[in-house]
């Protein structure tokens, strides 16, 4: 039972990261099964190839500048609205090990929508964000975000069950956010026009 909570809250806590920055999460897979930071289940060894880590690497690197360019992010982010919910789909299908292929297709499923949800938010923050005319903000908020995919990252690989606990904090977090912000729209649009 332990053992399965423990993979549940990798595969939660790859995927979630996985919407924010694929190519750190798989990074970090690919070297803590490559340098055995902890002992992790045989089926995270897919992650341990040089050409994965390296390409993760590689675009880690491209995707570290140009989240840092206001606009550029946004043109970054759209490329990836297909890409980082595929990966956190992959990510949560090669995390679990041998299953069933009804099991295998609920975890993909709940991997890519975790990773779609988190991929959603970071886009339309930094939409907003780069509303703004100084580039502080952007900075800020991509520095914070790499820190939480490498923080949660190594959270999941050392205490999944934390793991879980911040996701799922994280989730209802994004929920009330995504609330305000449709209430405050919907108050926008109200508004009688000024004569």
């Amino acid at each position: 039972m332990i053992e399965l909570l423990a993979g549940l809250g990798r595969t939660l806590g790859f995927s979630f990261a996985a919407g924010i920055n694929l190519y750190a999460t798989v990074a970090i897979l690919g070297l803590a099964s490559r340098y055995g930071w902890v002992s992790l289940p045989e089926q995270y060894r897919v992650f341990d190839s040089d050409l994965i880590i390296g390409v993760a690497i590689t675009l880690y690197v491209v995707e570290f500048f140009a989240d840092k360019i206001p606009w550029v992010d946004s043109i970054w982010d759209a490329i990836h609205t297909a890409i980082r919910p595929i990966g956190g789909a992959v990510i949560a299908v090669q995390t679990l090990g041998d299953a069933s292929p009804a099991m295998e297709t609920l975890v993909g499923l709940m991997g890519g929508t975790l990773a779609a949800s988190t991929h959603f938010t970071k886009a339309g923050t930094r939409a907003v964000a780069n509303a703004s005319p100084e580039p502080f903000t952007n900075w800020i908020l991509s520095f914070a975000e790499d820190v939480f995919v490498v923080s949660l990252g190594f959270i999941a690989l050392k205490y999944p069950l934390l793991a879980t606990i911040i996701v799922l904090v994280s989730l209802v977090l994004m929920v009330m956010f995504a609330a305000w912000i449709f209430r405050a729209v919907k108050r926008r649009w109200r508004r009688p026009a000024v004569a």
